[in-house]
């Protein structure tokens, strides 16, 4: 079993990498610097990042290799979510207050969001804007990193850990873990446990990033506003890019219109406390519910 633990911030969540022997400083310092490259692209909270820059005006953006499968993600999970999930919230996420400066104060302001096809196309690595627009890839962004480290670590021949980055997980091992399932009203408190193999598992939750009645991460792109529909979802995929964005897609779609495209098992639970979970999820609930 695992037992050295490393811990760390990233991209403003605490982080623990969980492998059999400490690992060396260079593998550290090589985590620490994929890291910083991903949110000088990224981040929306940098006035120095590539996302900032698209923020100020419009034009031809050219991406690092890394964003292809990020932005394929987004671009299939945004048509079938029929445009509720999209990465173009940013704007829209600092009106309501989530915004550089973390006043988490509503403007009185109110900002569309775009539509895809209407303010950007996306080529492969380069992104065409006809206006300046604020990307935001929170939705799907934080799995996909953990993916990112977990190369740094296979690359550096370490082939079994565990990244925990404030819940989104990827897994590699003979060994399986167990994950409690957070209560989303009550964090003391745990639905049930998933066994994790060899994957990722991500979960979402709009108490993670709640600011106000009503207010929080999770915004529903067609309406601008945040969902209300749903409370929590997990989702267990190959991959954390894949499973950050089907536990967020979960908030605007039923899991047959996802798993037309997308292996994967989920949990999700609603805010009268009903729980929806896929026939092979791997572990057990605690309340009930129904298969999906």
């Amino acid at each position: 079993m695992p037992h050295a633990e490393l811990a760390l911030e990233a991209i403003g969540a605490p982080w623990k990498i969980t492998t059999p022997d400490p690992l060396p400083q260079w593998v550290a310092e090589s985590i620490s610097a994929r890291i910083d490259e991903f949110d000088s692209t990224y981040s929306r909270f940098r006035a120095d990042s590539l996302v900032a820059a698209i923020a100020r005006e419009s034009g031809t953006w050219q991406f690092p290799p890394d964003a292809a499968p990020l932005f394929a993600l987004y671009r299939a999970l945004y048509n079938a979510t029929e445009g509720a999930m999209s990465p173009l919230v940013g704007a829209r996420l600092e009106d309501l207050g989530y915004d550089r400066d973390y006043s988490l104060r509503p403007r009185d302001e109110v900002v569309d969001v775009p539509a895809w096809d209407d303010i950007m196309h996306w080529d492969g690595t380069r992104l065409i804007t006809t206006a300046p627009v604020l990307v935001d890839v929170g939705a799907a962004g934080k799995g996909y990193l953990v993916d990112l480290v977990a190369v740094v670590l296979r690359d550096a021949g370490i082939d079994e850990y565990l990244i925990d980055a404030s819940g989104d997980l990827v897994h590699r091992g003979e060994t399986p873990v167990r994950v409690g399932l957070e209560h989303p009203f009550d964090p003391t408190k745990a639905i049930g446990i998933c066994e994790l193999s060899n994957a990722a598992l991500c979960a979402s939750a709009p108490g993670r990033r709640s600011w106000g009645p009503g207010l929080h991460h999770i915004l529903d792109a067609t309406t601008g506003r945040p969902t209300e529909t749903v409370a929590a979802t997990w989702a267990l995929a190959p991959s954390g890019l894949q499973a950050d964005g089907l536990a967020t897609a979960l908030f605007f779609a039923a899991a047959p219109a996802l798993s037309a495209r997308y292996t994967f098992e989920y949990v999700r639970m609603f805010p009268d406390s009903r729980i929806e979970y896929s026939r092979s999820f791997p572990g057990e609930l605690f309340t009930g519910g129904s298969s999906g």
